[in-house]
């Protein structure tokens, strides 16, 4: 029978979890490269209001860590090109560390940067604009500034959520529930409403939801979760987070999550796994799960997420990829039948974490390949590395950690094979040369992820 589980339940201390039990795009073929509908307005075919290009050009797709790292590191491999840095955003914001802003550990100044400093710095052109379309055959990017042209196309576009897989289906409900209740996993708007429904809560059961997949930052949402019940403790408020976990246990750093859930937030946090949400009832305040109901006062549901739409919208998909992401070669992301387009970051199909620390080092790598390919020399494949700070806790900063060198991505072929085998290849532990961790947390540890996050940033913008 159907349970639901009503906000005051959880208020009354209650501490027992409950536990309820594509093809490739039409015209992707290397033969049909060019636009999909409507031919181009004037705005687009115009030229861009950007330098000409002086020799070789490379055009970054996506200005998140992947991007910013990209264009930074071929500007550092080949001087003489020209590298521009296309992003539809005016301001940079931090994904990761995010969640220390949300509890007040850190201010909004320290996760957000100025792409014009990071060109300036690092000697390529920032382009703010939208990318509409790419005509591969004459290397011709489309955007909302104009077109340009290209030698190289990297593309870092990021993630896309996919709303279907919440059960979200009609367009009218998708904007009520982004609207009400984000994610917040693309930086920007999404956070600064978390930040003001964090702020403002008063009492009641404040719900996170765990995706399936591999969804950006694995740890993210616990830490989002203990960060949250870190401020209705130091608030001292009739309040608890209760975090809806797809997954059957805590997905990475389990040890470390659960210390901090069972010691720090007894009172504030519960953690109920194994719920697979078949929809959100935005204007009744429901989780609508496959066995079992759970109401709330306020929420940001966390959807499966997905390649950026703009893999889908250019014809890249990958058949094998059960979350729409590039059909890339997997040892040195550029398309199958264009070494001329590469993709990076959270829009591949690799195994990888979709993190920043993972996305940079990926970056620093792919860089490489690029200029030696066009200088005929080939590099010898190299593992991404990631490293991954959590705080768990806010009062002191304390932190856990993480880190790993990955092994040569296995290849599937069907979507059904590629998430069974990627899903055993991390949690096996089989993913990885070698790994480093430490969930004992600390102030020590705390301390570093502040460094850690200020060595990235450096790295980014410096």
């Amino acid at each position: 029978m159907r349970k639901t589980i009503s906000r005051r339940g959880f208020l009354k201390g209650s501490t027992s979890a409950i536990v309820g039990a594509a093809g490739l795009a039409a015209g992707a073929g290397a033969g049909s490269q060019v636009s999909h509908g409507a031919a181009p307005t004037a705005l687009i075919t115009r030229h861009a209001d950007i330098p000409a290009a002086k020799g070789t050009r490379a055009v970054v797709v996506g200005g998140g860590w992947g991007g910013l790292t990209m264009a930074k590191y071929l500007k550092k491999e080949a001087p003489d090109w020209d590298v521009v840095l296309i992003e539809s955003h005016a301001t940079f914001m931090s994904c990761p560390v995010s969640n220390l802003w949300l509890a007040g550990l850190i201010d909004l100044e320290f996760i957000s940067h100025s792409y014009l400093t990071a060109a300036k710095n690092n000697n390529y052109i920032y382009f703010n604009a939208t990318v509409i379309d790419v005509d591969r055959s004459e290397r011709v990017v489309y955007t909302s500034g104009g077109q340009l042209t290209y030698d190289y196309l990297i593309l870092a576009p990021g993630i896309d959520y996919d709303w279907p897989a919440v059960g979200m289906l009609d367009p009218e409900e998708i904007h009520l529930l982004h609207t009400h209740y984000p994610a917040a996993f693309k930086p920007g708007s999404e956070h600064l409403t978390l930040k003001r429904k964090i702020d403002e809560f008063e009492k009641g059961l404040f719900v996170l939801t765990v995706p399936s997949g591999n969804y950006r930052c694995l740890p993210g949402p616990y830490e989002r979760a203990c960060m949250i019940a870190s401020v209705f403790k130091r608030k001292k408020l009739k309040a608890k987070v209760l975090l809806l976990d797809f997954n059957p246990k805590v997905k990475i750093k389990a040890e470390g999550f659960q210390a901090a859930f069972q010691e720090l937030y007894k009172d504030y946090l519960e953690y109920v796994p194994s719920v697979t949400v078949h929809r959100v009832d935005v204007l009744n305040k429901t989780v609508i799960g496959e066995f079992d109901d759970y109401q709330f006062d306020d929420a940001s549901i966390y959807p499966r997420v997905r390649g950026a739409l703009l893999i889908e919208t250019l014809g890249l998909v990958a058949e094998s990829s059960p979350q729409k992401e590039a059909r890339i070669n997997l040892f040195r992301n550029h398309l199958h039948d264009d070494l001329r387009v590469y993709v990076i970051g959270d829009s591949r199909p690799m195994g990888y974490s979709k993190s920043g620390s993972t996305a940079n080092d990926e970056a620093k790598y792919v860089a490489k390949v690029i200029v030696g390919l066009d200088k005929g020399k080939k590099l010898e494949w190299k593992g991404p590395y990631t490293s991954c700070y959590s705080m768990v806790n806010a009062d002191p900063p304390e932190a856990i950690y993480f880190g790993s060198q990955y092994l040569p991505p296995l290849i599937a072929h069907t979507p059904m094979d590629m998430e069974r085998t990627v899903k055993a290849w991390i949690e096996r532990g089989s993913a990885f040369a070698w790994r480093d961790q430490n969930m004992n947390r600390s102030p020590e540890m705390g301390q570093a992820m502040y460094a850690w996050a200020y060595g990235y940033y450096k790295d980014l913008f410096g």
